[in-house]
C-alpha cells in the first residue's frame, strides 16, 4: 500500500489533527509542507487537491480528500491499527457532535480570538480576547459536560474526538488566559494532561 501524503503546514490545528490520526494508527506518511500565508499565495496546483485554498489535503494511491474530518474518518477506517471510532450506534454521533461543536464554537474562539491575537498582535485587541474567552467558556461546560467517565472525552476509548480537541487545546493554553481558564475545569485540564503525554502529540509539535 502507497504511502499517504498530507500537504499542509505544522503550524495548521486542523493538518495537527490529520497527523495525530496517523500516528495513533501508526502509519508511515509524508507530510509536504504548504503555508497558505506564504507571501507568494497558494501554489496553483495545490488547488487541485484543495479547490478553497485551505488546509490539510490529503492523498492517498489515486485517492484524494480534504476536510479534516473526512481526512481522519479515511485514515481510521483504510488503516490497520487501534480504532480510533466506536463501535456502538451512540459512540459515533456524540463524537461528531464534540468535533462538530469544536469547530463551530471553539477553534475560532480559542486559537483565533484569544491565542493569536495575544501571541502574534502588537497591539491585541482586548475586547476581542474577552469575548473570545467567553465563547471558550462555554465550549468548556458543553465539553465537560459531554464527557464520558474515563480516561477519554468518550470514555475509554481514545477515539478522533480526543485528536480532533487536542490541538485546539494546545493553542489555547499557549497564553495564560487559557491556561486560567482551563484550570477551572478539572476534567478537561486532567484529560489535556494525558493526551499532551501521548507520542502522537508530541511527535506533531511544532518545532521551533
Amino acid at each position: 500500500m502507497a504511502k499517504p501524503i498530507l500537504y499542509g503546514a505544522d503550524y495548521s490545528v486542523y493538518v495537527r489533527i490529520a497527523r495525530m490520526a496517523l500516528e495513533e494508527k501508526g502509519i508511515d506518511y509524508e507530510l509536504v509542507p504548504l503555508d497558505i500565508f506564504a507571501a507568494d499565495g497558494i501554489p496553483a496546483w495545490y488547488l487541485e487537491h484543495h479547490p478553497f485554498g485551505r488546509i490539510p489535503a490529503f492523498e492517498h494511491e489515486t485517492f484524494r480528500l480534504f476536510e479534516t474530518n473526512a481526512i481522519a474518518r479515511y485514515v481510521d477506517e483504510a488503516f490497520h491499527g487501534p480504532a480510533l471510532q466506536p463501535a456502538d450506534v451512540r459512540g459515533p454521533a456524540r463524537m461528531a457532535q464534540m468535533t462538530g461543536m469544536l469547530d463551530a464554537y471553539g477553534y475560532r474562539a480559542m486559537v483565533w480570538d484569544v491565542a493569536v491575537e495575544r501571541l502574534e498582535k502588537e497591539m491585541p485587541d482586548e475586547a476581542l480576547i474577552a469575548d473570545g474567552l467567553r465563547q471558550a467558556e462555554t465550549v468548556l461546560k458543553v465539553l465537560t459536560s459531554l464527557k464520558a467517565n474515563g480516561p477519554w472525552l468518550l470514555g475509554d476509548q481514545l477515539t478522533l474526538a480526543d485528536l480532533h480537541a487536542a490541538p485546539i487545546l494546545a493553542y489555547f493554553v499557549k497564553v495564560a488566559e487559557g491556561r486560567n481558564l482551563i484550570e477551572r475545569f478539572a476534567d478537561i485540564q486532567d484529560w489535556y494532561s494525558r493526551i499532551a503525554a501521548r507520542p502522537s502529540f508530541t511527535r506533531t509539535e511544532k518545532a521551533g
